[in-house]
Order: structure tokens, then sequence, then C-alpha cells
């Protein structure tokens, strides 16, 4: 409609001998001003040296002539120069219509028709623990990639893991000061627990203890050389373990991988291209490899790509990285990167590299940065005490969900499963509501209401349209989208929009359009459902309403899913 809505103005235009470029449609934040408002007349009216109100005027009769389709009821200029565009009845079945008819395929659209896009993001390092940034980077990437997906893009899922480096050598260094912790009795959801235990000893001894840092760095490059059998054994058993523990919370948090690339892999093929292309784009410096990114930009600087003990560098890995992506995916058009803001620096630089290296892969590479997760109050610790992590934060959500249903009707089955797509719809809508870049602030208690600015709350809203339609179902009321009513609800005028709101969430990589979208559209639907009476036997009316609710529960199924949050039919 917005585009139609558009050509309308154009046409107008054209017929009053005006030339437009792009025109600026926006929707009121007012419903009363009408659904769709533009300040074209406002914007030309200088240009062309006339009344900008004079000019609204005469373009809304033009339109009003034009409009012969009759999906706009009335078009009237306000104020200094606006034009206000009220949607007909007609329109509103009509679009009612159009998505039961379209169910999940809702809100679909052709950006990224035909490319192939690979999207690299949670990224969690092997013998650490899963950290709130790995929740954070999941949770945005599986939504753009959702959204991608659901704009045309063939998509393929990366994470790089960080199976070589210092962060190994301490967890191990960790494990072989308590066998205990080397037990391999217990789930390997257990044993990663203890490689976690290891690994924090670990850190906090390389940091206080001269002697155990050099034993660790000495650790470190046994890793890279393959040439302790112990190590290696040690080795294998927590890569092994900590991977599979991974698994685990990928399955809970609705991912499934396509590729995973190893650091310890992509170190040998880094180190060839740098190597390849010393005294073109890298160079020597005080016995190390270095590229000297400030000549090319003054924000950048200079960066070390092998350091001077010959070990490659997270910029040389990146190097192997970028290489190998566009190797396994030929043809790709656009490779993704998710990361914290804390990397954008040396992203950059390994980009402007890269550039040189393969100017093709310059305009095909895209890196969205994220900020922090804080928590209210600056609590740190999980519900048991412990330094808080992504997977204790994911069991604490649950657990508190899980005392929440005492009083529901489940199979123990049934109630794990609802609590834990509960527990990843509170934090994913927490993560996902607001713009990228920021930092966000995670209440608990307010994540897990069922009522408010909640993913649990755009759940339960699923949950009682799918209630809603079981009745209609019993009491056999089929949905008719042409036995409307003639009052038009707020959330007809809600509906509507969801094509649009994908389409910015896509062109933008923002998945908060869509969370602030569905949020208001849920709260239109609830106001909806506390005032009528929806399916009834004695209103003739009711199949619309029933049609008006199939399209809601439509639109917000489709919608969760793009945020990576399951819709309970039950709550």
């Amino acid at each position: 409609m917005e585009q139609n809505i558009k050509n309308l103005i154009k046409d107008a235009l054209q017929n009053l001998s005006i030339e437009v470029g792009d025109i600026i449609l926006e929707h009121p934040a007012d419903l009363k001003m009408g659904d769709y408002s533009t300040n074209v007349a406002l914007a030309i009216a200088k240009n062309i040296k006339t009344n900008p109100k004079d000019l609204s005027d005469k373009i809304v009769a033009e339109i009003l002539r034009l409009n012969t389709d009759k999906n706009l009821e009335k078009v009237e200029s306000a104020g200094p120069g606006f034009i206000n565009f009220y949607l007909s009845r007609k329109f509103f079945s009509g679009s009612i219509e159009e998505i039961l008819n379209k169910g999940k395929m809702v809100g679909k659209n052709d950006v990224f028709s035909g490319q192939k896009i690979m999207i690299e993001y949670t990224d969690p390092n092997p013998f650490k623990p899963f950290h709130i940034g790995h929740l954070m980077t999941n949770a945005i990437g599986e939504s753009i990639a959702r959204i991608l997906e659901h704009s045309g893009a063939a998509v393929s899922r990366a994470n790089y893991q960080g199976d070589v480096g210092l962060h190994v050598a301490k967890a191990i260094w960790g494990l072989m000061q308590n066998e205990k912790l080397q037990s391999k009795a217990g789930s390997y959801n257990l044993q990663a627990a203890n490689i976690g235990r290891a690994y924090a000893h670990g850190a906090e001894m390389y940091e206080t203890d001269e002697g155990v840092k050099k034993e660790i760095d000495a650790i470190n490059m046994k890793l890279y050389d393959k040439t302790d059998e112990k190590i290696n054994e040690i080795y294998q058993w927590g890569f092994d373990v900590t991977m599979k523990a991974f698994e685990d919370l990928y399955g809970m948090l609705g991912t499934k991988f396509d590729y995973y690339f190893l650091e310890s892999v992509m170190a040998d093929i880094g180190r060839d291209i740098v190597k390849d292309n010393m005294d073109k784009v890298f160079e020597e410096s005080d016995s190390a490899i270095v590229f000297k990114a400030e000549k090319y930009n003054p924000k950048f600087h200079t960066r070390v790509f092998i350091t001077s003990a010959n070990l490659p560098t997270y910029e040389t890995k990146e190097l192997g990285l970028t290489e190998e992506k566009f190797k396994t995916n030929p043809g790709m058009d656009l490779s993704i990167v998710i990361t914290a803001n804390e990397q954008m620096d040396y992203m950059r630089v390994v980009a402007k590299a890269i550039s040189f290296i393969h100017p093709d892969y310059e305009n095909r590479m895209k890196h969205i940065t994220h900020g922090m997760m804080r928590f209210v109050g600056g609590k740190m610790s999980s519900r048991k005490g412990n330094v808080i992590t992504g997977e204790s934060l994911l069991n604490d959500v649950r657990d508190a969900i899980l005392e929440k249903m005492t009083d529901r009707e489940f199979g123990n089955e049934e109630r794990e499963k609802i609590a834990s797509d509960v527990a990843v719809a509170a934090i994913k809508y927490s993560i996902l509501k607001q713009s990228i870049g920021g930092d966000i602030i995670y209440d608990f208690e307010s994540s897990i209401s069922f009522e408010g600015d909640s993913g649990p709350y755009l759940q339960y809203s699923y949950a009682r349209a799918n209630s809603v339609l079981e009745k209609a179902q019993k009491e056999n009321i089929l949905p008719d989208p042409h036995a409307f009513p003639p009052e038009i609800f707020e959330v007809e005028k809600l509906l509507y929009k969801f094509p649009e709101i994908v389409f910015r969430s896509v062109s933008k990589y923002e998945p908060h359009y869509i969370v602030n979208y569905l949020i208001e559209t849920a709260r239109a639907f609830n106001s909806f459902y506390g005032n009528t009476v929806i399916a009834s036997k004695e209103d003739k009316n009711s199949p619309y309403k029933v049609a008006l609710t199939y399209a809601f529960s439509f639109v917000m199924k489709t919608g969760l899913h793009l945020l990576g949050i399951e819709t309970p039919v039950k709550m």
C-alpha cells in the first residue's frame, strides 16, 4: 500500500506539471491523524515558489480524482502542507484476506532474492564458558539470518571456534593441576563445567604468578607444534566435551550451524597469505610482521599479524578465515560477521588488508557489532551465586519460568519444553528490542513477565489467540474476511504494516523494528480480545473477527520466528 500511495502522489504531481524525486511517507504516531502522512507539499513548495497549504490542497484534489480502487477512505490537508491518508474499510478487510492467503509466508519480500549469504555468529571458544556475549551474538545473528531468509537469501550459518591460543593453555594448565577436573564421569555438560573452572584458575594464576605464566606460555607453544602427547590427549578430550556442551545450547537457542571454522586451521592459511604478500601489503618491524594501516586511513593504526615468536595473531587467522569462507561458499554475494563492539577496530584493519589482497571481497563483507549486556543493580552472579554465564542465565530464567507454571496442568516433558522456549524468548527479546550497537540493561524480573514489554508477553498473546481459534473451530465458526463490521479495529491498522516492517528490518539489518512492531500489535490484539466477543454463533460479524484473529496469529508466529523465538500454542 505504501508504494501505491507514493505512485498516487507522483501521478497527482505529474498532472500538476510538477516533477519530484523520492517521496517520504510515514505512519503518524497518532492513528487519529491517518494511516499514512507525507510532507511532500511542504518539501517542494519553496522550490516552485508557491504556498505549501495551497499546493497540498491541489494535490489532495488530484489524488481523490485518481483514487479509483477506493482503498483510501479519506485524504486531507493538515497543517502547513502535510497530507494525511485514511485507509478504507475495504482496504483493511482486503489486507486481512491477503494475510490469510499468505499464511506463514506473510511479510516475505525479494530484497535479497538469489543472493548467497554466509553469516558468522556466536563464536564461543572451546575450553571456556559460553558467556553472555555469546548469547547476545547468537540472538542477533540468528535473527538476522532468519530475516535475510525471509527476504529471499540463501543463508548459511557459520561458527568460528577459538580452538588454540592462551585461553586453551590456561585451561589445560588448570586441568593438569587438579586431576579431579579431568574426570570423564558424569555428563559432558558437567565435564565442560569442570573445564571452565580449570580455565578460571589458570587465567587467575597467569596474571598473578610469573612462574605459572612461563609454564602456561610453554604449554601454548606445545599446542601449536603438537609435540607433547599428554597435552594433546587433554586437548582433544577438552575440545570434544566443550563442543558437545555448546551444541546443547544451540539446540535450546534454535540455531543449527552449517559450517564450523577452527582457528588452528585458519592460522596456517592466514600465515601463508601474509608471507605471500610481504612487501606488498605487510612489512617487517622489530622481528614481527605488521600491516601499517594508518598509511591508508589516519583513524587506523599498525597491527601485528605475525609476532616476533613467529606466532599468528587474531588478525592473521581472520585473513585465513575470510579466504576460506569464500572458497567454501563459491559465488557468495555477502559475508556477514557479528561480533562485540570491541572487535570493531581490528576488524576494520583486517578488512583494509584484505581489500589489497582480494579487491573483489571488499564490497562483499559486512561487519555488524553489538554492545554489552549489563544487569539491573549491577548483579553479576547467577541465582546460585556463581559468576553469571550465558548458560547459567538461561538456566536461571528457565527455573523462574517453571516456578510460575506450578499451577498449570502440563505433563513434565511439555512443561520443560514450554519453560525452555519461554526462557529463550525472555532473553532474546531483551537483547533484540533495541538497536544493535548499544549496551543493553537486562532486568531479570521484567524479562519473565507475562504482561507488558517482554518476550513471554508476545508468546502469551499468540497462545491466547490460539485458544480463541480452538473455540471457533469447536463452534464451527469459519473465518470470513468479507463479513466485516462497519468499525475498524486498532489491530487491523497494525497488521497490514508487517511487510513494511520486515522490509525496513532487513534493509538496515536491525531486528528491533520487528520487536517494537510485535509488542504494539500484541497490545492492540489484547485490547481487541478484552473488549470483544470474538467467537459467537449469534454474531454475524464473528467470522470476520475470527479471520482477524487468524491474521494476528500468522503475523505473530512469523514475526517471532524471525526473532528466533518459538510459539507455544498454550502457556
